[in-house]
Formats: C-alpha cells, structure tokens, sequence
C-alpha cells in the first residue's frame, strides 16, 4: 500500500489539507496555495494547445507534445479547480536538466504560476542534474526577471533560435546548478 500512496505522491503535488480548509472556510486559503501540479496527460493537450496558442506567434503542435511523452520527459500541468492554468516540461539526461517549455494562460500570468512550475521542475532534476538549463527569448522581461530571482544566471546567447515576425530572435541561454 505505501508503494502505491509513494507513486501517487509523484503523480500530483497540492496540500489537501488547504484543499479541505478553503471548502469549510472560503475566505481563508488564497487561490495559489490550491493550484495543483500534476503528470500531464494526453487528455491535458486541447487546454495547453489552447495555451500555448494564446502565448506563442509560433506555437508548438500536439506531435511536439506526444513526442516529448514518447521520449519520457517530464510533463506537469498546473491546474486549479480542474482547469489547466499552465504546464511546463523538462528534460534530463546525462547530468543535465533543459527546461523545454513553461507556459501560463495569459489571463493567469503574474499570480505566482509559473514559479510554482519552475520550482516543480528544479526539484523534479534535483538529484538526478547537475545542471539544468533554458533559453528564454531576450524580449520575454517578465520570466527573465523570474529566473534571476530564481538564481538562474545568464551563460550565453544562441543566435537565431526562436522564429519571429521578421526573421528569428535569439535566445539568452540560463543556467542553474543544483546542489
């Protein structure tokens, strides 16, 4: 039984406590402290399509999706009250960590989401990486400034990276070491 409630463990992050509290008393448990992380799933991708729609001029299309669960990467969604609000999914191999992808809807941005995530994902790697690392687009301030707070630091640029409106838009290159 405890290797069943370990495995489940792993599959959904929340505090259930604080999921109890705020029924019995709405007022007190604020909505970040209910967002739930989980493994996504297939049945996640129409709402992170739909977010990464709503984010991306050039976004990802489901087989990017599928492949990453076909490759065994880690793929987490953030969600409160059953609703996808965002999802982020990383890599590991050989001591290294990447950082593909963490998007938050548009209308949920800037409430404490894609920390949640990124913290997820750090503690994800922590461990099993030495390194984990992003690129992140120059003209993207907001998730810039959360990674330096984070303690991500800046190692280089990869020209032409990301395709942009007139062309393509390079990438800073972050990384974190984990201890």
């Amino acid at each position: 039984m405890r290797g069943l409630m370990d495995k489940i463990k792993k599959m959904v992050i929340y505090d259930a406590d604080r999921e109890f509290y705020a029924k019995l008393f709405p007022n007190s448990v604020s909505k970040k402290d209910l967002l739930r992380l989980r493994i996504m799933t297939e049945d996640d991708l129409p709402s992170v399509l739909a977010i990464e729609r709503k984010n991306y001029s050039f976004p990802w299309e489901e087989d990017i999706f599928t492949d990453c669960f076909t490759a065994g990467y880690s793929c987490w969604v953030c969600e409160y009250n059953d609703v996808v609000l965002g999802y982020s999914l990383l890599s590991i191999a050989v001591g290294e960590a990447h950082i593909l992808n963490i998007s938050v809807d548009p209308n949920e941005q800037q409430q404490g989401i894609g920390r949640k995530m990124l913290e997820n994902l750090i503690e994800v790697a922590r461990g099993r990486a030495e390194t984990i690392f992003l690129e992140v687009r120059p003209s993207n301030t907001a998730a810039i400034g959360l990674y330096e707070d984070i303690g991500f630091n800046e190692i280089g640029i990869r020209r032409g990276y990301y395709p942009a409106e007139n062309g393509r838009e390079d990438a800073i290159m972050l990384a974190l070491t984990l201890f």
